[in-house]
C-alpha cells in the first residue's frame, strides 16, 4: 500500500478534495502564525503570490521535520484586489465590509503549494484565477449573508463559490480547484510520478 500523503492543514475543503481524487491522505495542520509571516514579508515589499508560496513552503517544512521520510503537501491562498490583501473576516461585519470593497471589481485569488520531504522541497506550483464580482447593493449582500449565516468567515473574500456565493460573480477566469484552495490537476500529475496510489 502506498505510504499515505500528509496535509499540513487544518482545511476541510483541501482535504475532501485529496478524499474525493482518491488519495489516502492525513491532515496534520502546521502550528504558523500567518498573520505575523504576513505582515513581515509585506513589509519586506513581497507580492501576494510570494507570501502565498512561503506560508506553503513553511507549512510543509515545519511538518515534514517532525515526520521523517513523509511527503508533507503545504498550501496557502491569498486574495488581492488592486493591491490590497484579504483574510478570512472574523465577523459578520467584516464579512460585508469585503463583500462592499470587491463588489464590481476583478480580484485575483493566488494558491500555491508545496511538498517537503524530510525538511526540503521537492516540489512547488502555484497558479492564479481573476474573479469578477457583480455590482452588489447593501440590501443584495445583507440577504446573502443571511442565506449562508456565519459559516462564511472561514473563507476569505466571505463566499464559497462551490455553493451559494456563485451567484455574486459575473465573470470568472481560471481553474476551479485553484479557486478552492488546490491546484488539483498539477498536483495529482506530480504525484502520479512519485507512485501514490493513483491511476
Amino acid at each position: 500500500m502506498s505510504p499515505p500523503l500528509i496535509l499540513a492543514s487544518g482545511s476541510a475543503t483541501r482535504l475532501a478534495l485529496l478524499h474525493n481524487a482518491g488519495l489516502t491522505v492525513e491532515a496534520v495542520p502546521a502550528a504558523i502564525d500567518e498573520a505575523m509571516v504576513k505582515e513581515s514579508l509585506r513589509a519586506d515589499g513581497a507580492s501576494a503570490a510570494d507570501v502565498a508560496q512561503e506560508l506553503a513552503h513553511l507549512k510543509a517544512e515545519r511538518v515534514s521535520r517532525r515526520l521523517p521520510g513523509a511527503m508533507v503537501l503545504g498550501a496557502d491562498q491569498m486574495l488581492d484586489c488592486g493591491g490590497t490583501w484579504f483574510d478570512k473576516p472574523a465577523t459578520m461585519a467584516a464579512a460585508i465590509g469585503q463583500l462592499q470593497a470587491l463588489a464590481g471589481k476583478s480580484h485575483k485569488l493566488i494558491t500555491a503549494v508545496a511538498i517537503h520531504r524530510d525538511g526540503a522541497s521537492i516540489w512547488t506550483h502555484r497558479a492564479v484565477a481573476t474573479l469578477t464580482m457583480r455590482q452588489l447593493t447593501d440590501a443584495q449582500i445583507d440577504a446573502y449573508l443571511h442565506q449562508t449565516g456565519p459559516g462564511i468567515l472561514s473563507s476569505v473574500g466571505a463566499y464559497h463559490l462551490e455553493g451559494y456565493g456563485v451567484n455574486l460573480f459575473e465573470r470568472i477566469d481560471g481553474d476551479f480547484f485553484t479557486i478552492l484552495g488546490l491546484p488539483l490537476l498539477p498536483l495529482l500529475d506530480f504525484l502520479r510520478h512519485h507512485k501514490l496510489g493513483l491511476v
